[in-house]
């Protein structure tokens, strides 16, 4: 699942036409970096962003989704302390411009405490994801899809430190209430399935980590199409089964 945003801009029609050249930079950038092509989006990010600042300004919104989507691009292209910097100073923007419980706010903290995990700097990450885990939690409820975003990251940064039995706990609480809430076939209820699979079999439960993973690809197969990048993964994953350590769970890429 994307931790960016993919908003197109918002404002008054006038403002939206003003800016066209820039959203169709900015969604071409978006469809870079979906593919993994990172230096063409951070490239292309980098022209909308300085677009975005001359016409609406540093803190308009828009231009703050803007330039959180770069430092998201940044991070994905390996350049961590460019990305993560970037990313600082959007979280720090977003809170004086939009208020620190904002949804834009708790989505660029998201955005960070993802960052910081994949970086390997996992006491600032544990410390974001708890944020703002619990205030999704107290505003949108424990299944809605951007709280159990933040469950994941949040288990994923605990099976980081090595805690692998204590993330497994909290990604199977977290699939159930998704489950529950959105059935099967939903993109979180398929990559928190994916994740317990994966912690299974860090723990050493082959058995039953190749059981989860099936049940993830096929209905990640019924939801996308077998072909999808996102099924291919997790059949990818599947086949690792017995090599826990290709999964990714334990650590992230040191900055």
């Amino acid at each position: 699942m994307a931790w960016w945003s993919k908003s197109d801009g918002r404002g008054s029609a006038s403002v939206r036409e003003s800016l066209r050249p820039l959203v169709a930079l900015h969604t071409a950038a978006a469809a870079h970096l979906s593919a993994d092509h990172t230096d063409a989006a951070v490239e292309l990010f980098e022209v909308v962003l300085a677009g975005c600042q001359t016409q609406l300004g540093r803190t308009d919104p828009d231009t703050l989704t803007v330039a959180g989507n770069l430092g998201v691009a940044l991070v994905a292209a390996g350049r961590w302390r460019d990305g993560i910097d970037r990313l600082v100073d959007n979280l720090v923007d977003r809170e004086r411009a939009l208020g620190e419980d904002d949804p834009r706010t708790l989505a660029a903290c998201d955005a960070l405490a993802t960052a910081y995990r994949l970086a390997g700097h996992l006491d600032d990450a544990a410390e974001l994801a708890a944020r703002v885990t619990s205030e999704r939690r107290r505003t949108l409820g424990p299944a809605h899809p951007d709280t159990l975003t933040s469950r994941m990251g949040m288990a994923l940064t605990r099976a980081a430190t090595g805690d692998v039995g204590s993330a497994a706990t909290l990604l199977q609480a977290a699939l159930n209430d998704a489950e529950q809430a959105h059935g099967p076939l939903h993109l979180h209820t398929i990559a928190l399935r994916s994740n317990v699979a994966a912690c299974h079999a860090v723990l050493g439960n082959a058995r039953q980590a190749t059981a989860v993973f099936e049940r993830a690809g096929a209905d990640s197969a019924a939801l996308l199409g077998r072909d999808h990048p996102d099924t291919m993964a997790i059949y990818e994953d599947l086949a690792d089964v017995n090599n826990p350590e290709r999964l990714g769970i334990l650590a992230g890429v040191p900055a």
